[in-house]
């Protein structure tokens, strides 16, 4: 069987509109009411529109007072932050809108990462899925269960690339790729956004954190950064970029300092690129007091100078260190802060007010009756169980080992993670309650039934030095005719403020998984955790290995499905996985150097203890059936600078199981005025191929998926050839080659900065 597929990968994957950004059009009478509105206000009243305060689920860093019905009616309250549930957001509207001078509704905000309640794969594990439908559709879900427990504004996406998997919030994100994180970052604003922001059931969405947050040095969260220009906008920006184009109304800064100059006071980034460059005119929100961290990164002593310098540089909302509401008004009154500058962030969150709607309806049609209805749903759990189920990645499958047969068998599930139903929600989530959530070891249960059966043994703590399970847990495997073993990090161990040292599996699990293997059983690693770990002797004993990660309300539901097969595995792994923390920084899109790496010649770029190679690379991801490439065909060989080129790869289920392929395209620049990636994911689209079938797919490559930045920080695409690759990931490939002529097409003649 014959079937075509035709995938564009450029611009309007990344979610770009017809006029090229996706910005709100000039609204004429917006403007007229929002000035009418900015008129009468006093500069403590606005500035008390730039202000956040903390609710009780709003603590992530430093204490902080919460503000109350007397702060909202003096006005010094322009957003909360962890204030949940239709009731309290009501409570609290109803008193800015009846009760303070202005009558300015509030707005209420949360990190609502990945599900409100019904709580779906974790950023980092949906990115393996490879599928920006899924991660729209999720988004989706958490929008109206969010905004029908009266949130108007969540934190998310986060859209930090990074290449340090020691970094605890690399669970929140997409992965090392910009070209993934891109599409990701956009499907996820167009989930949050829905059609329009004044639909009672959308969430403003916010991109952050702006920008290279996930450059931390040594993995430690709140760290410094050293990163060269041309990495920064060709590596980190680019997903931001894309949530703007999707319309992202809202961005965070970072923690982070770029150059010396921390990003709460980078005016060179926020308004140069982001206002200037791309001519975005959202919400900048400053982190949890990352304003008042100005002093600690020894700006200024003074906190009322911080506040001007983040107001300057374009923060828009300091989120709840108050300096803002408290400090900045004499700095204005002194001539340091021209009136104007806090009159532009005012108009800008009066204007957002605007367009989510809250002068027409501040409730926006909330109410407990509305929350209780379209919350958990059974159709949102049962996308939480087919996100769940496509974000799994079978790393390793010797022998055919999977899947199991529950039949007659006796399986023992071994593992303290097994049973840790508030791990299966992962971090930041939200309203979710252990309660709802399915663990491996329910999954399993529920899915052998009557028909074998299942014994459980938690054999050590995730963390301790704990070795007294480790006799039950080795009398529960001999039992059993298959052990399925689940080890890996509880999910407090992946968050933010939870960097590692190591990426070995912690506490004695290893010791654990030797133990259990020893016994001879036919043995299943169930991978539970929010980074990349470090498990070679298990990739190179333990027959089989699931990367599940933390995958929701049904994370042990959509593992069974895997594991005794009526789901095929079609994830792919977004971030590469190192074979011991001294390769890191370790990813695909690496430069070639002088001396490419080579096992055979002693002095290239290499260690002498350890391969040069991953464990496992980025886009790795096995299946039950197995899938052939043809060689890419070119739509023509050579093209101009300017052109586009089709790329077109036959793909066959060469096995005998049904499965879903993740096709992926990469392309190198083979020489250029500058080194270039020796790789870089340029296409990629999910196929269903029944055993025996074949499907054509193609790819559009276009001059801006070509271009880089020239010597002159120039965007642009120059003459030469072009390695074309096509495979089931980034290590498998077929190739050939295309060759660009004529002069050096020049995209965006502007020099970055």
């Amino acid at each position: 069987m014959q079937a075509g597929l035709c995938i564009a990968m450029g611009a309007t994957a990344l979610g770009a509109q017809s006029s090229g950004y996706g910005l709100p059009k000039t609204d004429a009478r917006m403007n007229r009411f929002v000035d009418s509105v900015l008129a009468r206000l006093t500069l403590e009243e606005k500035l008390g529109q730039l202000t956040q305060y903390r609710g009780p689920w709003g603590l992530t860093g430093p204490q902080t007072r919460e503000a109350g019905a007397a702060d909202i009616k003096a006005g010094r309250v322009g957003s909360f932050l962890g204030v949940r549930g239709a009731a309290a957001t009501r409570e609290l509207q109803t008193i800015a809108v009846t009760q303070s001078r202005t009558r300015i509704p509030v707005l209420f905000a949360d990190d609502i990462v990945h599900g409100w309640r019904t709580i779906f794969p974790v950023p980092l594990a949906e990115a393996a899925s490879f599928n920006p439908e899924i991660a729209e559709r999720t988004a989706r879900v958490a929008a109206v269960e969010g905004a029908a427990a009266g949130i108007h504004w969540t934190f998310a996406p986060m859209v930090d690339i990074t290449r340090e998997p020691r970094w605890g919030r690399i669970v929140e994100g997409a992965g090392e790729d910009p070209f993934l994180g891109s599409i990701i970052a956009a499907a996820k604003v167009r989930g949050f956004q829905g059609r329009s922001l004044r639909d009672s059931l959308s969430l403003m969405a916010t991109a952050k954190h702006f920008v290279g947050y996930g450059a931390a040095e040594g993995g430690r969260d709140y760290n410094t950064t050293d990163i060269p220009l041309r990495t920064l906008h060709e590596m980190y920006l680019p997903p931001f970029e894309a949530a703007v184009k999707a319309g992202a109304r809202s961005i965070m800064a970072a923690f982070n300092e770029i150059d010396g100059v921390p990003m709460h006071a980078n005016k060179r980034l926020i308004d140069g690129v982001l206002r200037d460059r791309w001519r975005w005119d959202g919400i900048l929100v400053s982190d949890y007091t990352g304003v008042m961290e100005l002093l600690q990164h020894g700006l200024s002593a003074d906190s009322a100078a911080v506040g001007r310098l983040a107001l300057d540089a374009g923060v828009d909302v300091d989120m709840v260190s108050n300096i803002f509401y408290k400090d900045v008004a004499r700095e204005v009154r002194a001539g340091r802060l021209p009136v104007a500058v806090v009159d532009s962030a005012v108009r800008r969150v009066l204007r957002t007010k605007y367009e989510l709607g809250l002068f027409t309806d501040p409730y926006k049609g909330s109410s407990t009756a509305r929350e209780q209805a379209l919350t958990l749903t059974a159709e949102s759990r049962s996308l939480a169980r087919t996100a769940a189920q496509q974000s799994i990645v079978l790393l390793r499958n010797e022998r055919n080992t999977l899947p199991l047969t529950a039949a007659g068998k006796t399986i023992a599930v071994i593992g303290a993670l097994a049973s840790d139903a508030r791990s299966s929600l992962g971090g930041w989530a939200a309203a979710g309650r252990a309660e709802d959530a399915v663990t491996v070891l329910a999954g399993i249960r529920n899915a052998v039934g009557s028909n074998g059966r299942v014994l459980y043994a938690a054999g050590a703590p995730v963390e301790e030095r704990d070795t007294t399970g480790f006799a039950e847990a080795v009398r529960v495997a001999r039992e059993a005719d298959v052990v399925v073993l689940v080890v890996g990090e509880h999910q407090d161990m992946s968050a933010e403020a939870r960097n590692r040292s190591s990426l070995d599996l912690p506490g004695v699990q290893q010791q654990l998984v030797e133990r259990i293997y020893a016994v001879g059983k036919p043995t299943v690693a169930v991978l539970m955790n929010g980074r990349p770990l470090s498990v070679p002797w298990m990739a190179s004993n333990v027959p089989a290995i699931l990367e599940t990660w933390y995958l929701g309300v049904e994370h042990g539901n959509a593992v069974a499905d895997v594991l005794f097969g009526s789901v095929n595995p079609s994830g792919k792994l977004p971030v590469t996985f190192p074979r011991t923390v001294g390769q890191i920084p370790i990813y695909y899109n690496h430069k070639n150097t002088g001396r490419p790496s080579d096992a055979k010649e002693r002095y290239t770029s290499q260690y002498i203890d350890v391969p040069f190679t991953p464990l496992y690379p980025f886009g790795h991801g096995l299946s039950y059936t197995t899938f052939s490439y043809s060689a890419p065909i070119l739509s023509r060989a050579k093209a101009g600078t300017h052109e586009s080129v089709d790329v077109s790869v036959t793909v066959t289920n060469s096995g005998s199981r049904t499965g879903e392929e993740v096709v992926q395209l990469y392309v190198r620049d083979d020489a250029g005025s500058v080194t270039r990636p020796v790789k870089e994911l340029k296409g990629f689209t999910r196929v269903s191929l029944a055993p025996g079938e074949q499907r054509t797919v193609t790819f559009r490559l276009t001059p801006e998926l070509l271009a880089f930045y020239d010597l002159q920080y120039r965007e642009v695409v120059e003459p030469g050839t072009f390695s074309i690759m096509v495979g089931g990931s980034s290590e498998q490939l077929q190739r050939t080659t295309l060759e660009l002529t004529g002069r050096v097409h020049v995209l965006d003649a502007r020099p970055i900065r």
